[in-house]
């Protein structure tokens, strides 16, 4: 199991500009749903208006055509609209987007019906059914600003298609007419007139677009800010909890050799002749005194980003020599073997921080391994560097894998954990993420553990490759942990 050995803090990371555009364009997509239901409702009441105008002015054939189209593709784009409320409208992201792609063709093609009129009214009927149709298409225009403006896509493609439809029309007519002199001027001007609509429209709708982009902008920011605001604030209260149970831990652990200390005192002021008995005593609850204010004093210089990391070239052969001659004694007392593996093999490290990550491994292994041993190892796995602590203790269950790294953890029904200060492996864990190592344990409840801390590639120094670890070995005395 790799071993998360980041603070459990949660510090907001701002959403990238691609994520923004995403969200934002998806607010936009769900307002251009909302409003497509009036421009719809719109051309359906302008249908029968035409339709009743030009009856007995142009070509029966072309008007039944137009108009079956036409209310053809608003009960196509009605229907949309339901697709959208049932299917879309609950979703954010990529699924709006997509639907606007894959329907996106119904404005254009809205726009070149409606543009259409005026190829069969334009000189084909009386004067003032050309007024009025195109007093409807202008119309139409001008609520696609209402409709449109909040998608630009949405407005290019119906403002476009429905200006060049109209422009096709009158050229159309124009040309049917066999280009009649007359009507050039007037021609010229409708187009002219044309094209400066569709500028006009079209930089409004830019306009109101920006609005409504920088509306869902500032939106979109406060949310941000107010998901940051509680990440913060649950943060912030998890840091107080733990703080307060880290202290009430400390004072807890801190009472018991204290109050031992000030019994044999006591005894030893009463009974001077027992001082030979005495004194060891004492000794012990002063290093457990010492070692507790060293492990606190070594979370806080973390935690408060004072530790100060010296790289060098380390010796592995000769830490482990220093490990050894550290643990011996204690594994001597409780008839441990321990051993250690490693090559001539030279490492880029701080071996302060070094000694003390496998340091605190190897006493939190001999605490809690009764018979077999502790083997330290330094083995080349792939790219990488690993040193290995396996031992054949009473091994960890795996619901307490990860907690074990917490400040005060200890499990209960562990031999030897009433003597721990439950903050070996919280050093080791903090200890790695300063160093950029990976720590990782494997672990079978009644065969032991193994705990190795995995060196980035920039540690190593060229060396002579290390051997093969006894698989034999490990096997049948450290158990089958891999």
């Amino acid at each position: 199991m790799l071993v998360d050995t980041q603070p459990a803090t949660h510090q907001h990371q701002p959403a990238s500009a691609e994520v923004r555009d995403l969200w934002v364009n998806t607010r936009l997509i769900g307002v251009l749903m909302d409003n497509l239901g009036s421009a719809v409702f719109a051309s359906v009441m302008a249908l029968p208006v035409i339709v009743f105008l030009l009856a007995s002015e142009v070509a029966t054939v072309s008007l039944v055509v137009w108009a079956v189209i036409a209310f053809s593709l608003a009960v196509y784009r009605y229907w949309l609209i339901s697709v959208y409320r049932l299917q879309y409208d609950s979703y954010e992201g990529p699924q709006r987007q997509l639907f606007a792609d894959r329907y996106g063709w119904t404005w254009g093609a809205s726009g070149l019906i409606w543009g259409g009129v005026t190829l069969l009214v334009y000189l084909q009927a009386s004067a003032s059914s050309q007024f009025v149709c195109g007093l409807l298409i202008l119309g139409q225009g001008i609520v696609s600003l209402g409709s449109f403006s909040s998608y630009l896509p949405a407005l290019k493609s119906y403002l476009s298609s429905l200006t060049a439809s109209t422009a096709l029309g009158i050229v159309v007519n124009l040309g049917l007419n066999d280009w009649a002199y007359v009507y050039w001027h007037q021609t010229v001007a409708l187009l002219i007139l044309l094209g400066i609509f569709w500028h006009l429209t079209y930089k409004m709708g830019v306009r109101l677009n920006a609005v409504h982009r920088s509306s869902f902008e500032l939106q979109f920011s406060n949310e941000e800010l107010i998901e940051s605001l509680t990440q913060q604030t649950r943060a912030s209260l998890r840091a107080v909890a733990a703080k307060n149970r880290f202290l009430a831990s400390a004072a807890h652990d801190l009472r018991q050799p204290v109050h031992a200390l000030s019994l044999y005192a006591d005894w030893l002021v009463t009974e001077p002749e027992m001082a030979q008995d005495i004194a060891p005593r004492m000794l012990q609850s002063t290093r457990a005194i010492n070692e507790l204010f060293d492990s606190l004093f070594d979370l806080t210089r973390i935690d408060a980003g004072n530790y100060k990391v010296h790289l060098q070239s380390v010796d592995v052969p000769k830490l482990f020599e220093e490990l050894v001659t550290q643990f011996a004694p204690v594994a001597a007392n409780k008839s441990l073997r321990l051993r250690t593996h490693s090559r001539s093999r030279s490492i880029w490290a701080d071996p302060v921080v070094l000694r003390r990550i496998l340091g605190n491994l190897v006493s939190n292994a001999l605490k809690h391994t009764s018979k077999g041993g502790v083997l330290v190892g330094l083995r080349q796995r792939e790219a990488s560097l690993v040193f290995e602590v396996w031992d054949t203790g009473v091994g960890i269950a795996h619901e307490h894998q990860m907690a074990i790294f917490q400040e005060f953890f200890r499990v209960s029904q562990h031999q030897g954990t009433e003597d721990s200060l439950g903050l070996g492996l919280t050093i080791v864990s903090k200890l790695t993420t300063l160093m950029g190592y990976q720590l990782a344990v494997s672990s079978q409840e009644g065969r032991g553990s193994v705990f190795r801390v995995m060196l980035p590639a920039y540690t190593q120094s060229v060396a002579a490759p290390d051997p093969v670890m006894p698989e034999v070995v490990l096997s049948s005395e450290f158990g089958v942990l891999e």
